[in-house]
């Protein structure tokens, strides 16, 4: 695919609620067509053809997307990893909700939406590694 010119910012803007749904489909889907996008988003909620083509072509302008033009049909796909954006996003959150605690963080989070024992296990084994007793 050739992709778009470059964006400069290498550091996009925190996506809003709407293209998050998008990143959510891209992410999940690999590189997709706006129609592709405006199905899968459909599912949800009634999302037309033109609201999703404007949406990726501000994304493409913001740097949240990158896109192929060398075809009639435009393919569009996430410019930054899953991980990389929720890693924005938390800190975000941690600096603006939280005073940059995490400890406050991660009891609102666990007392907000209560964790499963396989995600609470999962937390005991990261934390573990964090603080060295496992490899």
């Amino acid at each position: 695919m050739a992709p778009s010119k470059p964006k400069p910012n290498l550091n996009p803007p925190r996506p809003t609620d709407a293209e998050l749904a998008i990143l959510r489909v891209l992410w999940r889907k690999g590189p997709s067509t706006v129609r592709d996008v405006q199905e899968e988003l459909a599912v949800a909620q009634s999302v037309g053809y033109t609201t999703a083509l404007k949406l990726l072509q501000i994304m493409a302008e913001k740097g949240l997307v990158d896109r192929d033009e060398s075809r009639r049909t435009h393919v569009y796909w996430a410019s930054r990893p899953e991980e990389q954006t929720q890693c924005q996003l938390v800190g975000d959150l941690l600096d603006r909700a939280f005073g940059g605690s995490a400890q406050k963080l991660v009891m609102q989070a666990l007392a907000s939406k209560p964790a499963s024992a396989e995600e609470l296990a999962a937390i005991r084994t990261w934390l573990a590694q964090l603080e060295g007793d496992e490899p």
